[in-house]
């Protein structure tokens, strides 16, 4: 007997109630197991206007679908059973979306928001550019929905995303092939024909073609009187060996880097190679070629029997611990070791490089060699001499400007100056400035400058050292000094002066600068870095009778110094300041006079520099160039340095 209501039609129905339960059921489940966004408006109406982070639109997952199609189903049910459904609800369970946070951004600087279909949603600036386009990649080209950090992360340690990032610092970093080069009209054909070689030989070394242009320019008339000279020119400028090898190093995450290294030998002719190293990620093989170059004159002009060269890698020490430019210092050195030596080539610490990296690479090389021999030339301070050689190059400049002002019967006191840079050079050459009574008023760093009206003296110079030392912004100076100002974006070239001093790096000085230096009163500029002018700006000052002092002459300093503390009777003392300046004035003397067998040892700085100042004038008067010329001193220390590189070049052959 069957019960009322039985029946076939009764089972039938009973399956689909305990169907619609199976379904709510399954539906709750899978709810409340998943993490997903609520659209615009649902649940929360703010939610909308509240600043997200867009991202990719991503496909439905299988249990989406799973989930549609089920609910499909109940809406196809009678009109009964959907009522029924509606009577008994299924709990919802609210998706919570963790809301963007405004520090994320700081720590996510790839990250920002975009409207997608009508949904904000986040984008990677970084993928989006640089980010594979034949690959789906949804934080890049799409946008994620996803707002929380867990993903943010996710995506910052992604591969994709970190060969964006490369790409990126690699198209930042790209050196324009094409880079127009400035050639200058000579007077003489031939002199004429060894620009055209080098053009020819080395078409986008924009860098080493300007220092040959500079040259050539100088030793124009000397060529013309002997053409002989031409084929030693032409010998000169192929370096005699050019390094350039790989350098891995692993940072402190276990990454692995490769940058690249350099070292050029130009030339040994007057004696083993002595030169700089440095680090920075512009740092290409043109511009190790150039530095090479002025090396190899700048080392001519010395008492000492050396030859030139230069180097250093792409390598950006700001920014790396201790251990990670260890490593790299150390894995620089396991190529370069064979090539250093006292009798080969021994560097120098140029920008980037300081106490800090020359003692990884000594220690590095003194390991690999197996002795003592050869100790670098630079700062040391507990395992070798005398740490003084920024000190020499930074007073010599000041001294060659005290000369040229004795020239116009001027004295350096009281004269504005402003110096460019930030680096020991910089600092040191601020400190001699003082020294001699000059009012300082200005250092720059790569993003502005900073000026001080009241002018730099010891105090303030202390402070600056402490900002250096502890990575701190040039800004930082003026909210301790309020008459300071800080400009961004900016050049020093435009403030009143008497003497400019640059101590940057090359070409930091353009032809707006330098009309700039002109009106603003400037009537000498003494050259700290190397060839701190542009070709322009060179032409500009020369223009304005702007007497210029090239690095090659009032550089020579650290030169000295550091020949100086090569010696083993120097290397076992620690010199003070005060006699360390008093062997200087012998030395440079030496420089430009050559008169090491009569000269005395008591003679003083400032003499001996004036002699060295006269003995450029001279060199250049034989030429033809007027002491009173703006080109005289540049010229002239060219044509010394040349004559004695060519005299040893003639008497050894062709080699």
């Amino acid at each position: 007997m069957l019960l009322p209501g039985g029946g076939p039609g009764m089972n039938s129905t009973m399956g689909d109630i305990n169907l619609i339960q199976a379904q709510r059921h399954l539906v709750r489940s899978l709810d409340e197991g998943i993490d997903l966004e609520i659209g615009p408006g649902d649940d929360d109406p703010s939610f909308s206007n509240t600043p997200l982070i867009g991202g990719p639109t991503q496909e439905p997952s299988a249990e989406e679908q799973d989930e549609s199609k089920q609910m499909a189903m109940v809406s196809q049910l009678p009109n009964d059973d959907q009522d029924m459904s509606k009577a008994q609800p299924a709990k919802r369970k609210k998706k919570v979306v963790k809301r963007w946070r405004e520090e994320w951004a700081d720590t996510y600087k790839w990250a920002y928001v975009d409207v997608k279909e009508g949904t904000a949603r986040i984008f990677c600036s970084v993928c989006k550019e640089y980010g594979r386009k034949h690959r789906r990649n949804p934080y890049g080209n799409e946008g994620s929905r996803n707002m929380q950090m867990s993903a943010l992360e996710e995506h910052n340690n992604s591969l994709l995303h970190k060969e964006a990032l490369r790409l990126q610092m690699a198209s930042k970093d790209k050196i324009v092939a094409d880079k127009p080069i400035n050639v200058k009209a000579l007077m003489s054909k031939t002199a004429g024909s060894i620009i055209e070689a080098a053009l020819k030989r080395d078409p986008h070394e924009a860098e080493f073609i300007q220092s040959v242009q500079e040259a050539v320019h100088a030793l124009e008339r000397v060529i013309a009187k002997n053409s002989h000279y031409v084929n030693i020119m032409e010998r000169l400028l192929e370096p005699e060996r050019m390094i350039v090898f790989r350098v891995p190093w692993v940072d402190d995450k276990g990454e692995t880097h490769v940058n690249r290294g350099f070292r050029v030998h130009f030339n040994q002719a007057l004696g083993p190679c002595r030169g700089g190293i440095r680090f920075h990620q512009k740092m290409n093989l043109s511009i190790a070629k150039f530095l090479g170059f002025e090396q190899t004159l700048k080392n001519a002009l010395s008492p000492y029997k050396l030859g030139g060269a230069a180097g250093g890698s792409d390598f950006d020490p700001k920014g790396k611990s201790d251990n990670e430019i260890m490593r790299f210092c150390q894995s620089f050195m396991n190529e370069m070791y064979h090539y250093f030596g006292p009798d080969k080539d021994l560097p120098s610490e140029e920008m980037g490089v300081g106490i800090r990296e020359m003692g990884y690479l000594f220690g590095q090389y003194r390991r690999l060699a197996g002795n003592f021999q050869g100790s670098f030339t630079g700062p040391r301070i507990f395992w070798s001499g005398s740490s003084l050689r920024t000190e020499a190059t930074a007073y010599g400049l000041v001294f060659f400007a005290q000369l040229i002002l004795a020239e116009l019967n001027k004295d350096i006191k009281g004269l504005r100056c402003v110096v460019s840079g930030f680096g020991k050079i910089a600092l040191h050459v601020l400190e001699k400035l003082v020294a001699v009574g000059a009012l300082p008023i200005t250092v720059s760093d790569s993003k502005g400058y900073l000026v001080d009206e009241d002018g730099f003296d010891y105090v303030k110079i202390s402070f600056l050292r402490d900002l250096k030392a502890q990575q701190r912004s040039l800004r930082d100076y003026s909210k301790t000094y309020a008459r300071a100002k800080y400009y961004d974006e900016a050049k020093p070239w435009n403030e009143r002066c008497d003497v400019a001093i640059p101590c940057g790096s090359q070409n930091e000085i353009d032809q707006v600068d330098a009309i700039n230096l002109v009106n603003s009163g400037c009537h000498i500029l003494v050259e700290g870095s190397n060839m701190p002018c542009s070709p322009e700006a060179v032409d500009a000052l020369k223009k304005a009778n702007v007497l210029i002092a090239p690095a090659m002459a009032a550089g020579a300093g650290g030169v000295v110094a550091g020949e100086i503390e090569l010696n083993h009777e120097c290397n076992v003392m620690h010199w003070s300041p005060e006699d360390f300046e008093s062997k200087l004035q012998l030395i440079l003397h030496l420089v430009m006079t050559k008169f090491s067998e009569d000269s005395s040892l008591h003679i003083n700085l400032q003499e001996a520099m004036k002699q060295t100042f006269h003995r450029a004038l001279k060199a250049a008067n034989d030429f033809g160039y007027q002491k009173e010329s703006p080109e005289a001193l540049l010229h002239g220390a060219v044509i010394s340095a040349f004559l004695a590189i060519a005299q040893a070049m003639t008497d050894q052959g062709c080699v």
